[in-house]
C-alpha cells in the first residue's frame, strides 16, 4: 500500500505541476519563473507523498515532520536575504517594471537590462561593464525606466547675454527645431524664456523626441546651437562679477 502512495501520488504530482506550468504559460509569465516555480511545487507535493507512504508504512511521522518545520525555519533564518531576493525576483518578474533591453536606473546603478534572474539581474553600463544588482535592492528602491514609452521630451537650457537680441535668440531655436527631422510636431516643441540669471538670459528648449533619438538629438542640437548662435552673433555668456572697489581718503593731521 505504501508503495502504491507513492507511485500513485508521484502520477498526480506530475499532472498538478504539468496544469499548472501550462497555465502559468498561457498567462505570458516568464519561462525561468515558471520552471521555478513548478519545481517548488513539485517538491512541496512529493514531500507530502513521501510523509504519506512513510505514515502507511508504520513509521512515525510527527517527528519528521517537526525536524524538518524546525529545519526550513532555521534554513529560512540562514538565507533570508537570499529568500528577500528571491520575493523581489519574482515580483519583478510577475509585475514587470521593466524587461531586457529596457535601459533603467535602479538599486542604484544605471544600464541596459540583459537579464532579470531568480535572485540577480544584469545590467550593462554605457561604458560596456556588467553590473550584477541583488533584485531586493532594485525592487525595494526607485524603478526608473526611460524605455518604456514611445517618446521623451529633451530639457536643455541655453544663455544669451543682456544684450543680445532676445526675439532673434528665440526665433534661432525655433527654427533650428523646425530644421531637425527627428523632432516630433505632436506635442509641440517649448521654447520660452525660463530665467533671468546672474550672467544670461536663459531659454528652455523643451522638444519632444522618439524615445530611440533622445541622446542624438540632445547631442547633435546643443552643438549645433553654439556654431548657429555663433554664426549670428549671438553669445553665450560665462558666469562673470562685477567688483567695485570704494577708496577711502584718510585725513592725517
Amino acid at each position: 500500500m505504501a508503495l502504491i502512495i507513492f507511485i500513485v501520488g508521484r502520477i498526480v504530482v506530475g499532472v498538478i505541476v504539468s496544469m499548472f506550468t501550462k497555465l502559468m504559460g498561457k498567462s505570458n509569465y516568464d519561462n525561468m519563473l515558471v520552471e521555478f516555480l513548478g519545481s517548488i511545487l513539485r517538491a512541496v507535493l512529493m514531500l507530502f507523498v513521501i510523509v504519506a507512504s512513510l505514515n502507511e508504512l508504520g513509521v512515525d511521522t510527527t517527528s519528521l515532520v517537526a525536524i524538518l518545520g524546525a529545519a526550513g525555519l532555521a534554513i529560512g533564518l540562514s538565507l533570508q536575504d537570499s529568500l528577500k531576493n528571491f520575493a523581489a525576483g519574482v515580483m519583478l518578474l510577475v509585475f514587470k517594471p521593466f524587461q531586457a533591453g529596457h535601459y533603467v536606473e535602479a538599486g542604484g546603478e544605471a544600464g541596459t537590462i540583459l537579464k532579470i534572474g531568480i535572485f540577480t539581474t544584469t545590467m550593462l553600463t554605457p561604458d560596456n561593464k556588467e553590473v550584477i544588482v541583488p533584485n531586493g535592492a532594485i525592487y525595494g528602491g526607485n524603478i526608473i525606466n526611460y524605455s518604456i514609452r514611445d517618446t521623451r521630451r529633451v530639457d536643455m537650457v541655453f544663455g544669451i547675454g543682456y544684450d543680445d537680441d532676445l526675439l532673434k535668440a528665440k526665433s534661432v531655436l525655433l527654427k533650428m527645431i523646425e530644421e531637425d527631422e527627428r523632432i516630433l510636431a505632436d506635442p509641440a516643441p517649448k521654447v520660452a524664456v525660463g530665467e533671468l540669471g546672474d550672467s544670461s538670459v536663459n531659454f528652455i528648449v523643451r522638444p519632444w523626441v522618439n524615445t530611440a533619438d533622445y541622446w542624438g538629438v540632445k547631442l547633435d542640437f546643443t552643438e549645433k546651437v553654439k556654431l548657429r548662435f555663433d554664426a549670428e552673433g549671438i553669445s553665450i555668456p560665462f558666469p562673470q562679477m562685477d567688483v567695485h572697489i570704494q577708496k577711502e581718503e584718510t585725513n592725517q593731521d
